[in-house]
């Protein structure tokens, strides 16, 4: 008999629409049994129901009050009021309220998944007919309205349950019946995390008793689901357990369905983890189903932090220490040790640790007094301890976990004075109860320091000795055995023996050290060539110290000899090295001298200049800043027996004297050839047969022109120079290019020639690229740069070259020619 919902009742939106059909069949008595339990069962459900129901309304009511400053019984009436305009139950109106006053985790899940259920209204069309292709029995915007709704009030209804319910099965049983059956999950389990690491199964429900007794105990470090969710710190969503290969309680019974793991935390502590089954493969799941399941999670972590283990007969209670029995505890260790308390911040999430205690045997690597370290919060204390040791999130991570951490030569690093000093230590983390406890060993300093000088003495080759006066007793160390050459069981050698095993020749040198050491009880060294008994002769530098007693007496000497025949033969290599690039540095200077003074020999800086009717003709040539970099250009103005000007610059590749050198022989070959009275093409032809046969081969650019003061034209020809720049009052070209390849590539080469016609006033300029060559730009840029440059013409040639000189942009140092002739 089914039970009908009364107008008004709270829990209706909690019960599921049941019309149990008329049967008019006689029942057994076992059948009439079985009805009667079935109805008192649904009864039972309806009962709770309407109780979690009317825990929601009644907490609505009180939300009303403290709004409206009005009395129950109106805020009882407003409630139905607002209840009955917005076509909602009282139960739904009541969540509808307590989301828009809590603001909480549970009201933000609720409005994303109202939110979700909004965008699927909005593609449903009007007529349902989508929801009707699907076969789903809620359509169109009703249907995902109602389960909007449904979500909203099923949240609530968990929440309600969890809270009112006594211990943690209670709250299993609520949070599958009220939140996670509706999203298809048969099971849930909830375990606590013990401090050592252990996993307890305090509330379970959809499992047979059977099994939840079998899980109720995981031991630290096994892996199983939970475990899973609890060390990675985050949701763990598997598709299917059989998939993952990992045990967990129920695996018998949903071998393949899919398994959800959420730790249950508040304030940066993980109390346990929320484990939720499904009989099928779980298909991944919307972002509005994981908050929601995150949600339930916390609100289990707050039932678990007040949980307490129950004990078994007979049993004694187990006590966690709390923050004052820790810190006892940490006094009576050996190793320094700090007591850590969470320092929440203003939402409450975890943001440091506390130094709550320090014990007596902490010492500061800055030095700093313990009441100084002790009450500060670890990072501001420490900074470096969320860097490279990752110090931090490991206390951050035992904390919330509650597995202890342990690690051997951790790297620690701290700021003194703003520079960060390392050491290495042994790092243990444990947790008890709310509070951390850090204990670190650093590595033993003076073993550390032993070592460390036992390996500096290993490299710098260094023996170290003791040899006391009064005794006789004379003291060791392996590595000055090695260097004497001598078995470790044998007897060492005093020092007034030392000339014994020495070249003789440093006999003198070894007697003023005895001296100053024995006699006038000073520190001494001295420096000798030790003959070893295998024959090796060594380098060996000494250094020793008197030591004297309280009544001034020589009591013992102390000392190091150190290995220094690498050093010695590398020092006769250097002495060597060092005179022969002296000699070498020499040869050069005098050969850059030698270059230098050839070149002014046949091209001065300044020349005499040439004298020809109605013409103007001046040269100019600046060497290289650098004597190294002295090259090859050349150039050449001079009167021919036809009554023509010659007119040439020229440019050998290289630097040094071989560039020097074939740009005489370039530069006299052409003056030699000029007589012949042919033309600028013909007179390159001839002058790179000589570059190609009679120089060794060498390259070079020139440009070539004859000049005839009569008509006023010249005719010029190129090999692979920059052409002649003509300036015709505001206006500055160069003349178009002719074809001419570099002299000395090929054996012959043809030379194109071109004809120029020059004006009164006009000013020609040939030059090597010395004058405009940069190296982070283009040729053609340094070009223009140029014609902007000879803008306007000064009034004499002479000042028109040196101002080209003067503001030139060329940054490789080379050696720059200019030959300039003006029309008068």
């Amino acid at each position: 008999m089914s039970t009908p919902e009364q107008p008004g009742d709270p829990a209706g939106a909690l019960r599921r629409d049941v019309s149990d059909p008329v049967d008019l069949t006689p029942l057994s008595p076992v059948g009439r049994l079985a009805a009667t339990v079935d109805r008192l069962s649904r009864e039972v459900r309806a009962a709770q129901a309407e109780a979690e129901g009317r825990a929601l309304i009644e907490l609505a009511k009180g939300v009303l009050v403290a709004r409206l400053g009005c009395g129950p019984a109106e805020a009882a009436r407003q409630l139905a009021e607002l209840a009955e305009q917005s076509r909602a139950t009282p139960l739904e109106f009541a969540v509808d309220v307590i989301n828009q006053a809590a603001r909480d985790r549970m009201s933000e899940v609720t409005e994303a998944f109202l939110a979700a259920t909004a965008a699927v209204r909005a593609t449903v069309p009007a007529d349902g007919a989508r929801g009707t292709e699907r076969g789903d029995s809620t359509t169109g915007t009703q249907g995902a309205q109602a389960v909007a709704e449904s979500a909203a009030v099923r949240l609530r209804a968990a929440e309600s349950g969890a809270l009112a319910a006594d211990d943690t099965q209670a709250v299993a049983d609520a949070l599958l019946e009220q939140a996670l059956r509706p999203l298809g999950a048969v099971a849930v389990a909830i375990w606590s995390a013990g401090y050592d690491g252990s996993l307890t199964l305090v509330g379970s429900a959809g499992f047979p008793p059977a099994e939840a007794a079998r899980w109720r105990y995981v031991p630290p470090d096994v892996a199983t689901a939970a475990r899973r969710g609890l060390t990675e710190r985050s949701g763990q969503w598997f598709a299917s357990l059989a998939g993952t290969g990992l045990p967990s309680v129920g695996r018998h019974q949903y071998p393949e369905g899919g398994r959800v793991a959420v730790p249950a935390g508040t304030g940066g502590r993980i109390h346990g983890v929320l484990e939720i089954v499904w009989p099928v493969p779980l298909a991944p799941q919307p972002p509005q189903v994981v908050r929601q399941v995150e949600a339930l999670a916390e609100l289990c972590a707050h039932t678990l932090e007040s949980y307490t283990p129950p004990r078994e007969p007979g049993q004694e209670p187990r006590v966690i220490p709390d923050a004052v029995e820790l810190m006892d505890l940490a006094d009576g260790l050996h190793d320094p040790a700090l007591v850590l308390v969470p320092h929440l911040d203003a939402a409450g999430q975890l943001a440091d640790f506390r130094i709550q205690h320090v014990n007596k045997r902490f010492m500061d690597p800055a030095g700093r007094p313990r009441a100084v370290v002790g009450g500060a919060l670890l990072l501001e204390a420490y900074p470096m301890a969320a860097g490279d040791s990752e110090l931090f999130q490991n206390v951050e991570r035992v904390y919330a976990t509650g597995e202890p951490f342990r690690a051997r030569h951790l790297n620690l690093t701290a700021l003194v004075d703003q520079v960060p000093l390392a050491a290495v230590a042994d790092i243990s983390i444990s947790r008890h109860g709310n509070a951390v406890l850090l204990i670190w060993r650093i590595e033993d300093e003076t073993a550390r320091l032993a070592s460390l000088l036992q390996h500096a003495q290993r490299l710098g080759r260094i023996g170290g000795f003791e040899e006391n006066l009064l005794t006789g007793e004379i003291t060791w160390n392996g590595q000055l055995f090695d260097l004497y050459g001598r078995p470790h069981t044998s007897t060492p050698v005093p020092l007034e023996e030392l000339a014994a095993h020495a070249h003789p020749d440093d006999a003198v040198a070894i007697g003023r050290f005895l001296r100053t050491l024995l006699h006038h009880r000073r520190p001494a060294s001295a420096a000798f060539r030790l003959r070893r008994p295998d024959g090796v002769t060594r380098h060996v530098r000494v250094v020793a110290e008197p030591v004297l007693d309280t009544d001034d007496r020589l009591l013992l000497v102390r000392g190091a000899c150190q290995d220094i025949s690498a050093q010695h033969w590398t020092e006769v290599a250097l002495a060597a090295t060092r005179d022969q690039l002296a000699h070498t540095e020499q040869q050069a200077v005098e050969r850059a001298r030698l270059t230098l003074q050839l070149q002014h020999a046949i091209m001065p800086p300044a020349q005499t200049p040439l004298r020809v009717p109605d013409l103007q003709v001046a040269v100019r040539y600046r060497p290289a800043e650098t004597e190294q970099l002295v090259g090859g250009d050349w150039y050449d103005a001079v009167m021919l027996p036809s009554g023509l000007v010659l007119l040439c610059v020229g440019d050998v590749a290289g630097h040094g004297i071989e560039a020097a050198t074939s740009m005489v022989v370039l530069r006299n070959a052409l003056r030699g050839l000029a007589v012949t009275g042919a033309g600028p093409g013909q007179l390159l032809s001839w002058l790179n047969i000589v570059a190609h046969h009679l120089t060794g081969g060498v390259t070079a650019t020139a440009v070539c022109g004859l000049y005839d003061p009569a008509r006023r034209t010249l005719r010029w020809a190129r090999a692979g120079h920059l052409p002649p720049v003509l300036v015709r009052g505001p206006e500055a070209e160069p003349l178009p290019l002719v074809r001419g390849m570099l002299l000395g590539a090929v054996a012959e080469a043809a030379y194109e020639e071109a004809e120029a016609e020059l004006a009164a006033g006009d000013t020609l300029l040939m030059y090597t690229d010395g004058l405009i060559e940069r190296r982070d730009r283009p040729v053609e840029e340094a070009l223009a740069q140029l014609l902007s440059t000879v803008r306007p013409t000064p009034n004499t040639l002479d000042q028109h070259l040196d101002r080209l000189l003067t503001y030139s942009r060329s940054d490789t140092d080379d050696d720059t020619c200019l030959v300039g002739i003006r029309v008068g």
